[in-house]
């Protein structure tokens, strides 16, 4: 066995997005790109030399094979140990946890987080840093400009390595673990929640299903909610990762899980539930009769961390992406902690939680997360709401419904145009942002903007910009509509408007979504004219 040194050149096209690099399975597949990505990884992460690397995916198609990849670029390029879960699986938010408690220099997680998978589907790549969270921007821009300058990659020439049975081996003198993807994150599970509580609640004959989608959330939920919690066999469906997800979309949001949102209907339906993505970041909640929205669901959690042991320190603050709905901030200002706005992608939370500024945060994608580890988590999440059940011995809905009467409803959809060619979806947002300045003050479809912005951040702990975030116009009375185009494609653009409006009272609660949002979406149409731009009457995926 010996390193060797493969003569490659510059692959255009290799900037990673809000959360790594994203490409169908076929361009990873050809000659050379997943190693040159890889290598740029080494180049603009100098410190992995001599150190510790967590590797795992969430077991979609492409895998298993660039999984032995990364391990043999690992060794020529002079880390010391990999931790790699067994079969190459690792959820997103076990990777983060490995770094973390094993002192890792960082992670390479493989995954396209909720974008489909199979041969045909999407993968992705991402570097999490030593903290356990993803790359920051100045970061992701090293690795991106370390592409651009690759004119070879290390690799070792050793055989494939056995990754079915735990333990340690060595592969060309790098040092490899393979290890249980679940065990660490299940016993950390189980120092944050009332574990007790919530097997009481299910001894009481409460019943629950999760849908892992075919994907890595499975082996997971599995464990945690049906061997230590004690659900009964078969709360889990499509708990077996597979290559394809099962031919299905391992988003967790109404429109891929309508067999899930059905099944939550009726006076026989399950008192709780929950979805997970395809490496179990993200989560969808659901109640009898009742679906969560991912910013009901983060606003509900924060007005109930003094019921949850993770909290018992109290939560100094919490913060949200900022086209996620505003229920944050409501229950922030009446209850009194800080409330943060940082841009889409996780990696902004990651200062403020590692600054102790934050403990708990969340995005309107279907993710949520807190402070024990730095990516969002959906099986913790499910915990946190069952916890929260046994606690408050109420159903889903009436603490959805409690919530709403104490701190107002933030009605809330996203509508996204999918594949649409990115100079359409450049023209919308370049004669947006035009506009801005002349817009506070005007009335628009009947409703008069308050204020008209590109969203800008300034990191509050290191100072560092972020600029053109996405379009922000507010109406007056509480409403609002946000455009951005998304990172996390990997076809053509796609355009995300996410539209709100706020109904204080109770009596205005139970209006039809798009109904109630049906004055801001006009408004949203007739200030990007979105038909013109697009050629599309209506959204492909409305969540």
């Amino acid at each position: 066995m010996s390193s060797i040194s493969i003569a490659s050149g510059v692959i255009a096209g290799q900037k990673p997005g809000t959360s790594g690099l994203r490409k169908k399975v076929a361009v990873f597949q050809q000659p050379h790109y997943l190693e040159n990505f890889v290598q740029a990884i080494f180049l603009a992460v100098p410190g992995l030399r001599g150190q510790t690397l967590v590797l795992g995916g969430d077991g979609r198609y492409h895998n298993a094979a660039a999984i032995q990849t990364i391990l043999k670029m690992a060794a020529a390029n002079g880390v010391a140990r990999v931790l790699v879960g067994r079969l190459g699986l690792l959820s997103t938010p076990a990777a983060s946890h490995l770094i973390r408690q094993r002192g890792a220099a960082g992670g390479i997680i493989l995954s396209a987080s909720h974008n489909p998978g199979g041969p045909e589907g999407d993968f992705g790549i991402k570097f999490n840093a030593g903290n356990g969270g993803p790359a920051n921007e100045q970061l992701t821009e090293a690795i991106h400009a370390a592409t651009l300058q690759i004119t070879a990659y290390q690799i070792s020439d050793a055989a494939d390595l056995d990754l079915t049975r735990l333990g340690e081996t060595t592969l060309d003198g790098l040092q490899v673990e393979v290890v249980d993807p679940v065990a660490d994150y299940a016993a950390l599970m189980q120092r944050l929640f009332d574990f007790d509580a919530i097997r009481a609640w299910l001894r009481e004959g409460h019943k629950v299903r999760f849908d892992a989608l075919h994907a890595v959330g499975g082996p997971y939920a599995v464990q945690l909610f049906e061997d230590i919690l004690g659900a009964p066999i078969n709360s889990v469906r499509n708990a077996a990762p597979q290559a394809d997800f099962g031919g299905g979309h391992p988003d967790p949001n109404p429109v891929y899980c309508a067999e899930l949102v059905e099944a939550m209907q009726g006076a026989s339906a399950p008192d709780f539930a929950a979805a997970f993505d395809g490496d179990a970041d993200r989560n969808m909640i659901l109640g009898r009769n009742m679906v969560v929205t991912p910013s009901d669901s983060l606003a509900i959690l924060a007005a109930n961390t003094h019921l949850l042991p993770q909290f018992r320190a109290g939560l100094p603050g919490a913060a949200r992406s900022m086209p996620t709905s505003r229920a944050l901030d409501a229950v922030a200002q009446a209850r009194g902690f800080a409330c943060f706005e940082v841009p889409t992608g996780w990696k902004f939370f990651g200062n403020l939680l590692d600054a102790g500024r934050i403990a708990l945060c969340g995005e309107e994608s279907y993710g949520t997360g807190a402070d024990h580890v730095r990516e969002k988590d959906g099986v913790w999440a499910a915990l946190a709401w069952l916890n929260l059940l046994a606690v408050r011995r109420q159903s889903v809905a009436e603490i959805v419904r409690a919530h709403w009467a104490e701190f107002g409803r933030h009605y809330y959809s996203r509508h996204d145009y999918e594949g649409l060619p990115q100079a359409a979806g450049d023209a919308l947002m370049a004669g947006l942002r035009a506009r801005l300045a002349s817009l506070q003050g005007q009335v628009v479809a009947g409703l008069t903007v308050s204020l008209a912005d590109d969203f800008a951040y300034t990191d509050p702990v290191d100072g560092s910009v972020s600029e053109k975030q996405g379009v922000r116009v507010e109406f007056e009375g509480g409403a609002r509509a946000v455009f951005r185009l998304s990172g996390t494609g990997t076809e053509g653009a796609t355009l995300r408007v996410y539209l709100e409006r706020y109904v204080a009272n109770p009596a205005g609660h139970d209006e039809p979504v798009q109904v109630a949002l049906a004055p801001v979406a006009a408004a949203a149409e007739a200030l990007a004219g979105i038909v013109a731009h697009t050629g599309r009457a209506q959204a492909d995926v409305i969540t």
